[in-house]
């Protein structure tokens, strides 16, 4: 069986990993973000099932950028403490989807197993037009069903949720589990 190339291109097999990056224009990416949004809402009936949706979405690309990043910033290695992960999302995840890092990461005073992941001016609100009757929608939903995916793969199952409160917070809720063997760790 005899493959054909192009000439000067290279098949697709034969190239590496780690390609250089590439950047998507800000309006190409608030165009197609702004018809994902339109087209969960002509699927779903309150504001509650479109976050949800949101959040759907952006598990599937979550897994899925997990496994690039991994490969291309930790060269296969993957995080076994729950501040390291949440670092690696704060600095590289933010870094690779959105050209920087993250606000603010910080713990809850009253809960050892709550985070927050802070965005003062989220890219994925910034070009959506959220009318008066769904004034509660946050179109972050999408970034943290990304992040809660990365957090599930990684070993550290988590339910993200995204509120109003400083721009946009993301609160990460890890499991008891996932406390317990962060203690167990350091207690090595």
């Amino acid at each position: 069986m005899e493959t054909r190339f192009t000439k000067g291109k290279s098949s697709i097999l034969e190239r590496p990993l780690s390609r250089p990056r590439t950047e998507v224009s800000v309006s190409a990416f608030g165009l197609l973000f702004s018809e994902v949004v339109q087209y969960c809402q002509s699927r779903v009936y309150s504001v509650t099932e479109l976050q949800a949706k949101l959040s759907e979405l952006g598990q599937r690309v979550g897994a899925s950028l997990l496994d690039v990043l991994v490969l291309r910033e930790k060269n296969g290695k993957r995080e076994t403490k729950v501040l390291n992960i949440l670092l690696f999302i704060k600095v590289n995840v933010w870094r690779s989807l959105f050209g920087k890092e993250a606000d603010k990461l910080e713990q809850a005073n009253d809960d050892d197993k709550t985070y927050y992941i802070i965005e003062k001016e989220a890219l994925v609100n910034t070009y959506i037009s959220v009318p008066k009757d769904n004034s509660t929608l946050n179109c972050a939903a999408f970034t943290g069903g990304i992040v809660e995916a990365i957090l599930t793969n990684s070993g550290f199952p988590a339910k993200v949720t995204v509120h109003w409160h400083k721009g946009t917070t993301l609160m990460v809720k890890f499991d008891e589990a996932v406390i317990a063997r962060d203690k167990a760790l350091e207690g090595r």
